[in-house]
């Protein structure tokens, strides 16, 4: 057959079933539509044109081409590569950028059968694609712009930004994310390159009694098997407790479906997997413990040796018998919320190069011009490619680890000094000797924080020798992963009668899943926040994380505390209608002022932005008919006793190039951008010259990227390496300074364990953010607007802390109606994309994010940042506009809308 790409025309006598995407990805190098579901169907990140409308690649075959024109954003030309290049950046709608290559083709299409669309429409057209990241409001504005330029024959000017803190400087090499040009870790290929696959459970909870590995190898193509003896190392791996295992072994038992027993490398993909579909296990098959409260009864079967309880963090503070008799109205709730897919857009993958002596010849190679020309990011052009990093160590002498490499990873995690150091031990080598880059990912969430197929990768690539890459499908992405923690909860809140609240009682059991992840600090975080927003005199908390044998769950975007927010803030909306309290007033009486105390007992010694967002949306809320009103507080991710600390280099290679390491994972949030920033801010160094990078080779330890700490921890380190730079640019130009490297860090190691005393004081966390969230109902009890005032101490960049606010909205409002992920039996239910809930462009409600900044003691310019505190309150408004709505309190999420057309419900008071 013959077809036309791009304007060329192309033979093509393979498999004619073969998917235009595999063809376009593996045949042409056309990487930029973007496999997130293949074949699924249900993200739209591959869309391409063909013969002028948006289809998704990943399933139209070959034959569907024949003789037709298929495009790709290569294909658009110059002027319309401009056009949107520059309306998403300018517009704010990229984040993690994933997405957005097929959001363009997709717009494109619209805008070639109309060149006027109205918002309705882009949103109508835009119904194939998901986005996670940006709540897709920018997303609109940005193809109304380009719109507009296309109908007029004119340009999108550039933004040209001054660099600043304050200003709308546009997200870090946006433009390249725009047009596809970002390689993310599924896009690269190397020279020699293999590929593995993996053998999963079959069961939730089994014995695994053996494990047969030899129609696997005697497939053709296949170069070898691995199972648990062919790890050199130590072979359980975890971020806090070292309890998961990256192969189970024979005569032990499997804890969720998600656990790998085998992985094959091959020469392609596809026989990797067929490879790893041909390994037989044979099994004593388990009943497995999927209940929570099950689990933790004292005859459950064991899921770990030492017994199903991961964590119980427990304190009481303030005198409960005192302020139970102080009390004059009591709401209690016992609430359950849901077990959630992060849907990150980009799937996880790995790639693993060998680096012993004897390779490094080969790896030689790498640097040829000829490899530049294939694999280059599309970056400037005195901006190498991420292979490059493969070969010529970029950094000074100085920061070359003694050690020789055994393996160099391309990773997308979420820190890769944790996945140093988990790799290092699954090798039985020293740290120094694996070197991991990040590579900047496809969104994130808290979803790829535990090692994933890094762990998996390396030991392949030790193994055979060989470069090799592993990529999940996403159904395998979404058995394998943790999730969001479904928490049971069980408050008690009381207030007196002039509504000052007098105590807050409340348990706490989540379930965990099969390993711990992050789970005992999940649940903590939750007995932190139990007290939300507001200033308790008593609390008596217990939160319990429960291992089960269902999919583990650990960090996701709001961390425990939006779960917590949901039960009180519901019972906060009870005891107004007892009371008869204003619920604004309610509210802002007892929110939480400087010098007020926590449900830890920790003491907010300045920065408290509560009461102030509640201001900025009094006004809406006092004019709606049917408003729902929750707070939120959220820590910045620095705290709990544990030491933290950020360590950033800047360094003059020339007058043109000026390079930041730092140790933080860019995914989507702008962390690379608030760096740039914040040296500009300092320094006064144009933006354009700045580049900035994340290698374990340059030693700028970093812990793992959560909540809002990286904009805080490297802010603050990035201040404190410029000083002296600052200082030399006083009698030095910056061509004078080329060669000189300058150091800086930032330490915090001042807070304590919930409810513990440090030098006399309880200091949680080191900083917190406040928001509140205003949802009003139409007529039909349907979501209208979300009013967002957050209090981010200083808005570094109003655009990111916009598109940040949007994204969380978006997440949280799928986490209050739509989201959801059952399991059956430890199985589960569903592992389509498309199932897990999310919200598309046309089932958004109108946004308004209000920016309050009260500025923080110690945040980089007063910045508190805004990365989980998003979402925080976001189902607990929406559950309390739904009863102001019909009078019934919703305990269980997601929550049901009513149906269109108006349900009348009589309340105890005699309103309707």
């Amino acid at each position: 057959m013959e077809f036309w790409l791009n304007g060329e025309i192309k033979q093509y006598d393979g498999d004619p079933e073969l998917p235009l995407l595999t063809y376009l990805r593996l045949q042409e190098g056309i990487t930029s539509p973007k496999d997130g579901c293949a074949p699924q169907a249900a993200c739209g990140c591959c869309a391409v044109d063909l013969n002028g409308k948006a289809v998704l690649a990943c399933v139209t075959t070959m034959k569907r081409a024949a003789g037709g024109h298929v495009t790709t954003i290569e294909g658009l030309g110059e002027y319309r590569q401009n056009v949107y290049a520059n309306a998403f950046v300018s517009k704010g709608g990229v984040q993690c950028g994933f997405c957005i290559p097929g959001m363009v083709i997709q717009a494109n299409a619209l805008i070639n059968k109309n060149n006027e669309p109205t918002r309705d429409d882009i949103a109508k057209a835009l119904t194939p694609n998901l986005c996670r990241c940006t709540g897709y409001k920018k997303i609109i504005d940005a193809v109304e712009c380009a719109a507009e330029a296309i109908r007029k024959e004119e340009e999108v000017p550039p933004p040209v930004p001054d660099g600043r803190v304050g200003g709308r400087h546009p997200k870090y090499h946006a433009a390249d994310l725009v047009l596809g040009r970002h390689d993310y870790v599924a896009d690269i290929s190397l020279p020699g390159m293999v590929y593995g696959a993996l053998r999963f459970s079959d069961h939730p909870r089994a014995r695994v009694l053996s494990i047969d590995t030899s129609a696997a190898d005697a497939l053709p193509g296949v170069i070898r098997t691995l199972t648990a003896a062919d790890i050199p190392g130590e072979r359980h791996i975890g971020l806090i407790r070292q309890d998961w295992p990256l192969l189970i072994a024979v005569g032990e038992e499997t804890r969720y479906v998600g656990d790998v027993l085998a992985a094959v490398v091959a020469e392609t993909e596809a026989i990797a997997r067929a490879a790893a579909a041909l390994i037989q296990i044979d099994y004593d098959v388990l009943e497995p413990v999927t209940d929570m409260h099950r689990a933790l009864e004292p005859d459950a079967p064991k899921i770990h040796p030492d017994g199903n309880l991961l964590s119980r963090t427990a304190f009481v503070r303030g005198d409960m018998e005192q302020a139970r008799a102080a009390t004059a109205y009591t709401a209690r709730g016992v609430f359950q919320t849901q077990r959630i897919e992060h849907g990150y857009m980009e799937p996880e993958c790995a790639i693993a190069v060998p680096t012993s002596d004897e390779l490094r010849v080969t790896n030689d190679e790498f640097r040829a011009e000829e490899f530049k020309e294939v694999y280059a990011t599309g970056e400037t052009d005195d901006d190498p490619p991420i292979t490059d990093l493969l070969t010529t160590d970029p950094l000074t002498t100085d920061h070359r680890p003694p050690t020789a490499e055994v393996v160099h990873v391309l990773s997308q995690s979420q820190g890769v000094y944790d996945d140093q150091i988990q790799i290092a031990k699954l090798l039985g080598v020293p740290v120094e000797a694996v070197r991991v880059t990040l590579v900047p990912n496809g969104g994130g969430f808290g979803g790829k924080e535990d090692l994933s197929v890094q762990g998996h990768a390396a030991v392949m690539a030790h193994a055979v020798g060989r470069p090799v890459k592993v990529t999940l499908t996403r159904d395998e992405s979404i058995t394998m992963h943790p999730k969001r923690h479904p928490i049971w909860m069980d408050y008690t809140v009381g207030c007196d009668a002039r509504g000052k609240l007098t105590y807050v009682k409340v348990k706490f059991v989540g379930d965990t899943g099969a390993y711990a992840s992050v789970g005992m600090k999940v649940l903590e975080r939750s007995a932190g926040h139990a007290t939300g927003a507001y200033q308790v005199p008593a609390a008596d908390v217990e939160a319990l994380a429960a291992y089960t044998n269902n999919i583990p769950c650990g960090a996701m975007r709001g961390f425990g505390v939006n779960q917590a927010i949901f039960g009180l803030e519901s019972c906060l909306d009870d005891l107004c209608r007892q009371g008869g309290f204003d619920r604004w007033q309610f509210r802002y009486d007892n929110a939480l002022q400087n010098g007020d105390v926590t449900s830890t007992g920790q003491v907010i010694e300045g920065g408290a932005g509560v009461r102030e967002t509640l201001l900025a949306v009094r006004d809406e809320f006092r004019a709606a008919k049917y408003a729902g009103l929750a707070c939120g507080i959220k820590n910045t991710g620095v705290g709990n006793g544990m030491a933290d600390s950020s360590h950033v280099s800047i360094t003059i290679e020339s007058a043109e190039r000026v390079v930041i390491d730092h140790g933080w994972t860019e995914m989507g949030q702008g962390v690379h951008t608030i760096a740039v920033q914040t040296l500009c801010q300092e320094t006064g160094i144009d933006p354009a010259i700045v580049r900035v990078r994340v290698d374990t080779a340059s030693r700028q330890e970093a812990g793992m990227t959560t909540a809002s700490r990286a904009t805080s921890l490297v802010g603050n380190a990035i201040i404190n390496a410029a000083a002296t730079l600052r200082e030399d640019l006083q009698t030095h130009a910056l061509a004078e300074l080329a060669g000189r490297t300058y150091e800086g860090a930032w330490i915090v190691d001042w807070t304590t364990k919930p409810g513990k005393e440090k030098n006399g004081k309880v200091v949680t966390h080191y900083s917190y953010s406040y928001a509140t969230q205003l949802v009003t109902l139409d007529d039909d009890g349907q979501i209208a607007k979300v009013t967002a005032a957050h209090d981010a101490g200083k808005i570094y960049n109003p655009t990111l802390f916009e598109g940040q606010l949007e994204g969380s909205i978006h997440m949280g409002l799928g986490y209050a109606i739509s989201e959801d992920m059952p399991m059956i039996d430890g199985r589960p239910k569903s592992t389509r994309l498309r199932q897990m809930g999310i919200l598309r462009a046309k089932e958004m409600p109108e946004m308004e994010i209000i920016g309050i900044e009260v500025p923080d003691p110690y945040g980089p310019y007063g910045a508190k940042g805004v990365g989980e505190i998003g979402l925080v309150p976001t189902a607990a408004a929406v559950a309390n506009a739904l009863y102001q709505f019909d009078g019934v309190q919703r305990t269980t999420l997601p929550m049901e809308l009513p149906k269109k057309g108006r349900v009348v419900v009589k309340a105890e008071n005699g309103s309707e």
